[in-house]
């Protein structure tokens, strides 16, 4: 994790353990302090959908890709995920003040391997997910450089279309 500025807004969660990866974009995180579970979805960062629901026929009108397709990319970005960081692994979350909760009521978190990297940022940097630029971030402008990166070198999803 980079040097805490006491200056910036910022609430990190430790003692987290993963229960689960929901999609490319989300997990689901046991806090062992409380035994309480947390959803997150990662903040700053959109992976494909991996079933049919509103967001998917958004995705296939501003993508012009089809539905099937859109979700068989969501598939692989979980799935690499999934294999990235098993349950049980122990992560740490940061929320950025002012962008704590999505509209459907997730927790929105940069979420942190015990090494200090950043899954958000990895999922970007390996071509499976694309920054969210609808929401500022503070990461968005380096998210939006790892994208072009993976883009170009064609990683991950990128290996299979050019944009998504």
């Amino acid at each position: 994790m980079e040097n805490l500025n006491v200056f910036e807004p910022k609430i990190l969660k430790n003692h987290m353990n993963l229960n689960k990866v929901v999609d490319g974009d989300g997990v689901i995180l046991n806090d062992f302090c409380n035994n309480s579970e947390l959803e997150i979805r990662f903040l700053g960062i959109d992976a494909p959908v991996i079933k049919s629901c509103r967001k998917l026929f958004q995705d296939e009108r501003e993508t012009h890709m089809a539905g099937a397709l859109l979700m068989m990319l969501g598939r692989l970005s979980f799935n690499f995920l999934k294999e990235f960081v098993l349950p049980g692994t122990s992560l740490s979350i940061e929320l950025e003040k002012g962008n704590e909760i999505d509209p459907y009521g997730r927790t929105l978190a940069f979420v942190y391997l015990p090494d200090g990297r950043c899954l958000n940022e990895i999922m970007i940097a390996e071509g499976y997910a694309k920054p969210y630029s609808r929401y500022y971030c503070r990461e968005l402008t380096n998210y939006q450089i790892l994208n072009m990166k993976a883009k170009n070198e064609r990683k991950g999803l990128y290996s299979i279309v050019d944009d998504f």
